[in-house]
């Protein structure tokens, strides 16, 4: 009885935008999602989120990115959120008071087990020093930021100085987000961590 009650409050729901003017954020006054949620694909959304499944089922959407309190929907290019937006805003509010699942309990255990199995790098003592103090700083000083512009950065290797990192949500192909990870986040890492030598993105 107390889930119901829970499901059933208001939910306040607003739009905020991104730096990529292709992906908006859909705000709500809940946690709907307790980490972070990236479906670039609609077999992977089928899989795990019925959200995101039936999201992608609309002409317009391209990806979907659930984190915390918020949605975030990549478009394509060929639409106008004008004429969309409402739609989004709509359904996305009317799903959440619904009280269905949002994403399927596993799902975070799942994605890094395939990270794990798809990464070949065997770090030394003194690599495995260096990666955690790079995610420290990344999750600490980074990823709320990030977050706050309805993406995510997932640290992904470190290799001879190089530190590769994957970029999610509405990070995804924005044009300011190279510029941002040049300037902000591998200048931060360099002065942090001497080691690192550059940082490279991955599109997630």
């Amino acid at each position: 009885m107390e889930n119901k009650s829970v499901n059933q409050q208001p939910i306040m729901l607003y739009t905020e935008q991104t730096p990529n003017p292709e992906s908006l954020k859909f705000v709500t006054n809940r946690m709907n999602f307790k980490g972070t949620a990236d479906f670039k694909t609609e077999e992977l959304a089928k899989e795990w989120s019925a959200l995101a499944s039936v999201l992608f089922e609309k002409p317009f959407v391209k990806g979907v990115y659930i984190c915390n309190n918020f949605v975030t929907v990549t478009k394509e290019l060929n639409y106008s959120w004008d004429d969309i937006m409402m739609d989004l805003k709509t359904f996305i509010k009317e799903y959440l008071e619904s009280g269905k699942e949002v994403v399927k309990e596993g799902y975070q255990e799942a994605i890094s087990e395939m990270e794990m199995q798809q990464s070949d790098i065997v770090y030394s003592d003194e690599d495995k020093a260096i990666v955690v103090k790079i995610k420290e700083l990344i999750n600490t000083y980074v990823r709320p930021a990030v977050e706050m512009d309805g993406g995510n950065i997932e640290f992904k290797s470190f290799d001879k100085g190089i530190v590769s990192v994957i970029l999610q949500g509405s990070c995804s192909g924005c044009p300011s987000a190279t510029v941002t990870l040049k300037s902000g986040i591998e200048g931060m890492l360099k002065r942090m961590v001497p080691q690192v030598t550059e940082v490279v993105s991955e599109m997630g």
